[in-house]
């Protein structure tokens, strides 16, 4: 997979600067699903019009800055060849995106991203980019937040653009780590195989999260900041209906639309529980390395997550920043 992966990444630098130019990178019935408030859009003019001309419009000078770029092979139902990255879109944000106010200042927004392709052509996409992350470098993020709002990093190991290696183990890695983790105590929200001498996760992880989640250190940053609020506020959250899996090298990811299913059973972020049922869309990228898990970065459509609980975060936003 890496031709596919050398061969796609530049043409899509250069569609997202040139998107007329590269317009033929997608199939003319290529199908697109993003986060809130995209959501879906079917057929390659349809994508230009609606999606791409949208960013290009509020990012003055956009272009991508790439983190990680993985290629494999499906090991899910649909199977494929599949290209996914972490990605910002960077530009000064000078017109209104998706509905929320420019503040005129340099944004990087992040995404995380699923191709997949068919003939060197992009069949599908999944996008998830963090528009609440952007109200946040506005100083208008509507929630609060739990651990540190940072702009993604590039791996540890700086080898996120090329890996080596076919990924079995990276994969074989995390399924496990996520077979263990669908399972925890109520009273202590501990999972098996998670941390210690036999876990998965390095002692000193990293995990970068959504805005409103933020970044944190460490198994006890990540249960503090994420995942106590998480399984307060959903205590019979499942995932793991992913559409797509696979590993490159030092690296797997994941992705489900959505993946997780739950019922609104605990306050969050300062929205009082409903016992609604809810959904989530996700997406993981994982870094191994000496078998544990080093690494994760995670983008979730939390705006698609609060639109179902009754709140258009954009609104909210904007009102902040006439405020």
């Amino acid at each position: 997979m890496i031709n596919q992966r050398d061969e796609i990444r530049p043409k899509l630098a250069a569609f997202w600067k040139h998107p007329t130019d590269h317009a033929d990178l997608w199939a003319a019935d290529a199908t697109l699903d993003a986060a809130w408030p995209v959501n879906h859009v079917s057929g390659r003019q349809a994508i230009l019009d609606g999606f791409v001309s949208e960013l290009r419009r509020a990012l003055t000078g956009l272009y991508r800055r790439d983190l990680i770029f993985l290629a494999g092979q499906n090991n899910r139902a649909e199977r494929g060849d599949w290209v996914s990255c972490v990605t910002h879109y960077v530009g000064t944000f000078d017109a209104p995106l998706f509905g929320l106010r420019p503040s005129h200042k340099l944004v990087f927004l992040r995404a995380g991203e699923f191709y997949r392709i068919v003939d060197g052509q992009i069949a599908e996409a999944k996008i998830i980019f963090d528009l609440p992350d952007v109200m946040h470098q506005s100083g208008c993020l509507p929630l609060p937040s739990l651990g540190t709002e940072i702009t993604f990093p590039a791996p540890a190991t700086q080898d996120g653009l090329r890996p080596v290696g076919d990924g079995a183990a990276s994969l074989a890695l995390v399924e496990r780590m996520l077979g263990d983790l669908h399972v925890y105590d109520p009273e202590t929200g501990t999972s098996a195989g998670q941390t210690g001498t036999d876990g998965a996760w390095a002692d000193d992880m990293m995990w970068y999260g959504p805005a409103g989640i933020g970044s944190n250190y460490e198994w006890a940053g990540f249960s503090k900041d994420h995942r106590t609020p998480f399984l307060h506020a959903f205590p019979d959250r499942k995932g793991g209906n992913h559409y797509c899996r696979f590993g490159d090298g030092n690296y797997a990811c994941v992705s489900g639309w959505p993946s997780m299913t739950m019922t609104f059973q605990g306050d969050y972020l300062g929205q009082p529980a409903t016992g609604q049922p809810l959904t989530l869309r996700v997406m993981d990228f994982y870094r191994i390395e000496n078998n544990k898990i080093a690494e994760n970065w995670v983008t979730l459509d939390y705006g698609d997550l609060f639109k179902q609980m009754g709140r258009d975060l954009v609104s909210e936003a904007n009102a902040l920043m006439q405020g």
